[in-house]
């Protein structure tokens, strides 16, 4: 359970900091989301403080040790809204960028769908922990070592367009 909490916990965080980090950052976000074609323009930007409000929901959440059950359910609630919003795009032909962490110019795909899904997996395995295991101590090197894992997570997660931008290649059409 340690892992998953600190992999979401750390997910969110960057997701809500780059979105937060500057005027340019936040309008960027809104811009995005006005792309997608999911609200009408004036609706973007509340839309856009509601998914600011949730993810802060979902870090203090996890957070604090007495809602880390509730932190884990806010984290699966808003991956599936964030999901179906994403599909409901991209079925429609829509290619905005993903501003999810920032300023990647790299637009919504299926990779981003698959990322939700397995970050929605690894919120419900985290619930299910939590609610099976509860306050159970767990030894030191086990803590450490599900930190480190949840470290790694967070950096693939974050960094996924430049992973994929690695691994694919891009020819344009002659």
């Amino acid at each position: 359970m340690i892992g998953c909490r600190a992999l979401l916990a750390g997910v969110f965080v960057i997701a809500l900091a780059g979105k937060v980090r500057g005027r340019a950052a936040f309008d960027e976000f809104v811009a995005s989301i006005v792309a997608l074609g999911m609200f009408p323009r004036a609706g973007s930007v509340p839309a856009a403080y509601a998914v600011l409000g949730a993810e802060a929901v979902v870090v203090l959440s996890l957070a604090l040790p007495s809602t880390v059950l509730l932190g884990f359910a806010a984290a699966m609630m808003l991956l599936a809204a964030l999901t179906a919003g994403i599909l409901a795009a991209v079925r429609r032909g829509r290619r905005a960028p993903c501003r999810c962490f920032g300023a990647s110019a790299a637009p919504l795909g299926r990779a981003h769908v698959v990322r939700n899904l397995v970050l929605l997996l690894v919120g419900g395995t985290g619930l299910t922990a939590g609610a099976v295991a509860g306050d159970a101590g767990a030894h030191p090197a086990g803590i450490v070592l599900a930190l480190v894992a949840a470290a790694v997570g967070v950096l693939s997660v974050v960094r996924l367009d430049d992973l994929l931008g690695l691994f694919t290649t891009s020819v344009s059409p002659r």
